[in-house]
């Protein structure tokens, strides 16, 4: 039986709790964004992993198609174009577990919101 996501405490936990696949993708994720902004902290908030720095920098989560990734509606809308390929919504865009995860978005995503936060 899967963890009931209000157990799942930490990033590592959250992670471990799906299958291989999806936690290759989710580590990789999660190096990308610590890379990107070494300042941020690690939590977990809604129970999904968030990065905070000045508030809320960005969240993301895995689902059964696609990890979803949640960095702000400025964000969204400030990168509409390159995201265009990838279901969206007004905070959030959705990218499919059997395409590859656009990681140079996200560091560019990742960046912007560092210097949104920091203003």
């Amino acid at each position: 039986m899967a963890t009931p996501k209000t157990q799942l405490t930490t990033i590592d936990k959250y992670v471990s709790s799906f299958p291989k696949n999806v936690q290759d993708i989710l580590k990789k994720l999660r190096l990308v964004i610590k890379e990107t902004a070494p300042q941020a902290e690690e939590t977990i908030n809604y129970g999904i992993p968030t990065f905070k720095l000045n508030g809320n920098l960005v969240h993301f989560a895995a689902f059964k198609n696609h990890i979803g990734f949640y960095p702000t509606p400025s964000a969204i809308a400030t990168f509409k174009k390159e995201l265009s390929p990838y279901k969206q919504a007004k905070g959030s865009v959705q990218f499919p577990l059997d395409k590859p995860i656009p990681f140079d978005i996200i560091k560019k995503i990742v960046k912007y919101r560092v210097k949104e936060n920091e203003a």
